[in-house]
């Protein structure tokens, strides 16, 4: 029906995660308006972020820079350590703008059945940056509720449980099954405020 260079730009955006097959061909049209200018624009944004972002040498989040901001803000609490799956989920609680602490980013959940261990995701770092640290430390696990987020919680939990850390995680007024990312700020605001230490 469309001609093979459209039908390589629609195949291109439906690579996108949540764009179908409509939206992909309705994003690939509308590229036609757009000035020679705005698509070299486009072209070159996209090739930057690829290029460019990496991870934050501390806590994993995505950045453009060697440290990410909220790890170089001296103005946000250190001992307050919100454990998170992935950068999405951090993106979220700062659309939110009620966490004063940082972030620790696992980059993956605990999923044997998955092949995906311990090892596998960023725990280890997670440590390092709390030797020493452990008076009047919290560590927040925000973390989906699903069989991989129990099993990654339970398994962190265990790892402080003699290093006189407070763990706490979200309460569960979020519906089982959910990601983070998908949380509206209110509910993620209240989540935040009624998290419970882990027993």
């Amino acid at each position: 029906m469309y001609p093979e260079v459209l039908n390589d730009a629609i195949a291109s955006f439906e690579k996108i995660p949540g764009v179908g097959k409509k939206s992909a061909e309705r994003y690939a049209l509308s590229i036609l308006d757009l000035s020679e200018e705005d698509i070299d624009s486009f072209a070159n944004n996209l090739k930057q972020c690829k290029k460019k972002l990496t991870r934050c040498i501390i806590c994993g989040h995505l950045t453009d820079k060697e440290v990410c901001p909220i790890c170089s803000d001296s103005s946000r609490k250190e001992n307050l350590i919100c454990v998170v799956e992935d950068y999405k989920s951090v993106f979220m609680f700062e659309k939110s703008g009620s966490f004063e602490g940082k972030y620790h980013v696992l980059n993956g959940l605990i999923s044997p059945m998955d092949g995906i261990f311990p090892e596998d995701i960023n725990i280890s770092s997670l440590l390092e940056r709390l030797k020493g640290k452990e008076k009047n430390s919290e560590v927040i696990l925000a973390l989906k509720p699903s069989i991989e987020g129990e099993t990654t919680t339970l398994y962190i939990k265990k790892i402080f449980e003699n290093k006189k850390i407070k763990v706490s995680r979200l309460s569960y007024g979020i519906p089982m099954g959910v990601d983070i990312d998908y949380l509206d700020s209110i509910t993620l605001d209240r989540a935040l405020l009624d998290r419970k230490e882990i027993s």
